[in-house]
């Protein structure tokens, strides 16, 4: 069983002492040969470092703790968490770039990193003098080396400075040239951090499908980013890592749908009663509590594959005909989307008596694509009046969850709305 594992982690962490040197000064030669080596190590147990008692006067920061996971060979894996929850500590330590201070990692397999632009590189070696030296470092020949080259120019698009020291390069040519590296050299296992925060919109789509590739290849990934999208496109488990620990690891669609209701929260965010304080009062309704659920939990960031529910408790002052309560969906832009009634299956117009209410709309799974938009809330007595004003306006950020266009994950949807309309295929002829 443990020949299917690539990695395993027992017990992990990772302790800084703030303000003070984490080790000894080191000589340049130490330095350049630390850097250049670390991010491809082969296979070996990376054991934890001699912990230093610390004096009374240092503050001490666990940046991990207690974590324990395995890596099939083969899988891909995703780690998410905000910023400061541990992912880059951890990946570090996988790639030999920073020990632990308590528990280890067994790593079966050669490992390549793309942690930070050019992780790796020497910077006075050209790129074809670093194509080379990474190739060495990850056990390969000359003659393998030699195979994969042109395609790894090709693919960072470094032709023309490929004999150019790499220090004269630009950071989006330094990055195009560091993945390339990584990914086209084989290694039996590839750690990716935040590629995705750096480079245009084409070289992002061209690292997405390189990675893509390597994983259908049957090597193994550890991916982090913030890109949720990305994550669930590439990854079957994800693991999300906050302050430090390990809060949830499962199925990559539940992990982070859990994930951004609660890591997200919107730009502009106003107390909803005191917003409803503010409407104009009338004499047949009152408007007394607005809700944005999904799966029973209250927010204003959902995603786009499951139901929202919209909540409206409201009261009637007197025994009203015509009353209509319901919310209007618009865009950015302030284009109206949806108008919805609480009594649009009615089929007459109703005598409302007086009371308190509650009246609840589904918006359904799939229906709206991926951005921000505003819920507004109003009410009215039919050819009479508004019973709101403008209306209470709620906004929402729409993330995508759903598995809409799956099989072309780097797609941009241009539409406002996004529902799976069903379709049949057949096909008439044959050549």
């Amino acid at each position: 069983m443990m020949r299917d594992i690539a990695v395993q982690v027992e017990g992990l962490g990772k302790q800084y002492h703030i303000g003070r040197q984490q080790a000894g000064y080191e000589t340049i030669r130490e330095s350049l040969t630390r850097t250049v080596l670390s991010p491809f190590r082969k296979t070996g147990r990376i054991l934890r470092g001699q912990a230093t008692a610390a004096s009374g006067l240092d503050e001490t920061i666990w940046a991990l703790r207690d974590v324990s996971f395995d890596v099939q060979h083969g899988e891909v894996l995703g780690i998410i968490g905000q910023n400061g929850a541990g992912k880059s500590t951890l990946l570090k330590i996988l790639s030999r770039i920073t020990e632990p201070t308590v528990g280890y990692a067994d790593v079966y397999g050669r490992v390549g990193s793309l942690l930070e632009v050019g992780t790796g590189f020497h910077h006075e070696l050209t790129g074809r003098e670093n194509i080379y030296l990474n190739g060495a470092i990850l056990g390969m020949n000359r003659a393998e080396i030699a195979r994969k080259f042109d395609e790894i120019v090709a693919f960072a698009e470094v032709e023309k400075f490929i004999d150019t020291p790499v220090k004269h390069y630009s950071s989006g040519m330094y990055l195009r040239l560091a993945f390339a590296v990584a990914a086209h050299l084989e290694p039996e296992i590839l750690v990716v951090d935040e590629v995705l925060a750096v480079g245009d919109a084409a070289f992002q789509k061209k690292c997405l499908g390189k990675m893509g590739d390597v994983a259908r290849e049957g090597r193994t990934v550890l991916f982090v980013s913030h890109n949720m999208v990305a994550v669930r496109n590439l990854c079957g488990r994800t693991i999300w890592l906050q302050d430090g620990r390990i809060y949830q690891t499962g199925e990559t669609t539940a992990v982070t749908e859990r994930y951004l209701r609660n890591s997200l929260r919107s730009e502009i965010r106003e107390d909803i009663q005191s917003l409803i304080a503010k409407l104009p009062a009338d004499p047949a309704f009152r408007l007394i509590a607005v809700e944005i659920q999904q799966d029973g939990q209250i927010g204003d960031v959902v995603v786009n594959g499951r139901p929202v529910e919209v909540k409206i408790r409201y009261q009637v002052l007197k025994r009203t005909t015509g009353l209509r309560v319901y919310f209007d969906l618009l865009d950015e832009q302030d284009t109206l989307l949806v108008r919805s009634f609480h009594d649009e299956d009615a089929p007459a117009i109703p005598t409302v008596d007086a009371g308190e209410y509650i009246s609840s709309a589904t918006i359904p799974a799939n229906l709206l694509a991926p951005r921000r938009y505003e819920v507004r809330i109003r009410a009215g007595i039919f050819n009479v009046r508004s019973c709101t004003g403008d209306g209470l306006g709620i906004p929402i950020t729409v993330e995508a969850s759903s598995k809409v266009n799956r099989g072309y994950p780097h797609d941009t949807i241009r539409s406002k709305l996004q529902p799976i309309i069903p379709w049949q295929t057949r096909q008439t002829s044959r050549p």
